[in-house]
């Protein structure tokens, strides 16, 4: 019998501090193996060089993923002035250094003040974007640059930390699709110098922040059941949307598919759960009925 049909049927969230030095889907195969899990995903990559806060979905959970992606994020990057490389981090190679020139606290408040907000930001070279089924950072390896369009971001905050020498350390808050590379850079283009990331930490996630997340040495020292014990419920991120509570009946229908009579003061999604067992989501009509939209099946 195959190591695959060994694994098990598990369903949560799990919420990781990633480490410094391996891809987000490294960190995933890591935690997947020692939840002997079939079925696992993420919620958006963090680079090697970022550590912090990496979501972790299993099983049922992994349907919620792609809603997670359009969360808010929230970053401490450390940026480092005068040098430009590559791939706008510190694994890249190095392209050009410059002198970084005297900056006033007045001209950093400005500087700040001018990256904060709706922002038409282009995405880095090395990203995962694709172009033509091709990711860019396959071209950015082959030495070819395309053409980027820009894309809309908003930086809803941006707090200095502190800047010492040439390191500017900042905390971020940022809309999905935010790149701090491409931030750090404009930064540098900026105040004439260049700038790339040095450090990058991931601190929240949408309702999710670095302090409920654990470190793989942390899930290496636990057992099955405290393993098990780390995964949050697969309809947690959900928590904005309406709960609606079906009788035996409608719940029936519902898991066959069917819409059933419901009382609602206007449509949108919803969330549907039996017994106080979550069932999925469904979709609350102007007609008066409640029809399934994606049910989740978390029985192991």
């Amino acid at each position: 019998m195959s190591k695959r049909a060994n694994r098990r049927n598990v369903h949560g969230i799990l919420l990781l501090d990633k480490r410094l030095g391996v891809s987000s889907n490294q960190a995933l195969q890591e935690v997947k193996r020692l939840l002997n899990a079939a079925k696992a995903g993420h919620t958006g990559s963090l680079d090697p060089l970022a550590t912090g806060l990496l979501p972790l979905c299993f099983g049922e959970a992994t349907k919620v993923s792609a809603m997670m992606l359009d969360d808010d994020k929230r970053y401490r990057v450390v940026i480092r002035l005068g040098v430009l490389t590559d791939t706008g981090d510190a694994e890249g190679a190095v392209l050009e250094t410059k002198p970084v020139p005297e900056i006033s606290q007045a001209m950093l408040d400005d500087c700040l003040k001018r990256f904060t907000g709706e922002l038409d930001q282009v995405p880095p070279m090395y990203s995962a974007l694709k172009l033509n089924g091709r990711k860019l950072y396959e071209l950015a390896r082959e030495g070819k640059t395309v053409e980027r369009k820009a894309r809309r971001i908003t930086i809803y905050a941006l707090r200095q930390l502190d800047f010492e020498g040439d390191r500017l350390t900042l905390e971020v808050f940022c809309s999905k699709g935010t790149y701090i590379r491409s931030l750090a850079e404009d930064i540098g283009t900026h105040f004439g110098c260049g700038a790339t990331v040095a450090e990058l930490r991931r601190l929240q996630a949408g309702m999710f922040d670095l302090g409920q997340a654990v470190t793989i040495e942390q899930l290496r020292a636990m057992d099955a059941d405290q393993l098990d014990a780390c995964l949050l419920n697969v309809d947690m991120p959900l928590q904005a949307l309406p709960a609606v509570e079906l009788q035996d009946v409608d719940a029936g229908r519902i898991r066959n598919g069917q819409a059933v009579n419901a009382e609602s003061s206007g449509a949108g999604q919803v969330r549907l759960y039996h017994a106080g067992a979550f069932l999925g989501l469904g979709e609350m009509r102007m007609d008066g009925k409640l029809a399934p939209c994606r049910l989740f099946n978390l029985a192991e």
